[in-house]
């Protein structure tokens, strides 16, 4: 495995945001990421929650991927987010996201190496919550993978054991890299199953068991239930310390919160974004 580099010291904005709905929460990693590509704002370690339960679509997922009657009856938020990937149901979780400009040498590189760099700062949180997690280096190949994140872990993506812990996406725009990811805390892993459409309810249940044997929360690893205040100092902590990083507590910028109301609006909030009815692609 490549060796992890050593980081010059240097100082990043820590921004700990109030648990909110899918559209505030994507809206606001994107204000930031605007906001850093524009130079009104530095390197940003942002961690957050979501209020209510919401399930988030990868960018190019077809929306027939969940059962929208089952979300509104269970009354669980939906967004589609800027990143790639499967399904995430958001509930019981510490979020992070991480903004910095595409030349800061911690997301430098590929998408595996900026993966592989702060991966590091992820496995020192975990190890000072308790955990002795991995960083995946090969993607697993995995059958039967379906809508849910969850199911595979990809490369450099933190595992316990053989189950995916910590899940990250990320997109890169304007000279800038955003990647955010979830560290489910507590509950049933396999809930994500419920709100997904499937034939019947022995298919459901299969799919529910593939989940819990392929990830894992942090309950699960310790044997007992972390507070969200208590991993994102962990989270925090391993950062600071892995990357070799100053954390300055700080909020938004008023600017950075406009933009955010903005794109609730004109965007996330929308079903024209996040439904995005395309057809799947013939077989």
């Amino acid at each position: 495995m490549p060796m992890q580099p050593e980081f010059p010291a240097s100082t990043w904005r820590l921004i700990k945001t109030e648990p909110a709905n899918g559209a505030w929460n994507m809206a606001v990693d994107e204000a930031i990421l605007e906001a850093v590509a524009a130079r009104s704002a530095p390197a940003t370690l942002r961690l957050y929650a979501w209020e209510p339960a919401c399930l988030s679509l990868g960018r190019a997922q077809h929306f027939i991927d969940v059962d929208a009657t089952r979300m509104q009856s269970a009354g669980v938020d939906l967004v589609r987010r800027i990143t790639g990937g499967r399904a995430i149901l958001h509930a019981d979780e510490l979020t992070y996201s991480i903004t910095a400009p595409s030349a800061e040498p911690r997301v430098a590189g590929d998408i595996p190496a900026s993966y592989m760099h702060l991966s590091a700062g992820l496995l020192q949180a975990l190890q000072l919550l308790g955990v002795k997690a991995t960083n995946n280096h090969h993607a697993m190949q995995r059958t039967g993978a379906g809508a849910v994140c969850f199911e595979v872990p990809s490369q450099y993506e933190i595992t316990f054991g053989e189950r995916k812990l910590i899940g990250s996406a990320q997109v890169r725009r304007r000279n800038v890299v955003l990647q955010h990811g979830t560290l489910p805390l507590t509950g049933d892993i396999a809930r994500i199953c419920e709100l997904l459409p499937f034939a019947g309810p022995l298919e459901r249940s299969a799919a529910a068991e593939r989940v819990r044997s392929r990830a894992c929360t942090l309950a699960a690893t310790l044997g007992r239930e972390t507070s969200w205040d208590t991993a994102a100092a962990a989270l925090a902590a391993g950062i600071s310390t892995a990357l070799n990083l100053v954390l300055q507590e700080q909020l938004l910028s008023a600017q950075e919160t406009a933009r955010a109301q903005e794109l609730v609006q004109e965007k996330y909030a929308t079903a024209a974004w996040n439904e995005n009815l395309r057809p799947r692609p013939p077989k």
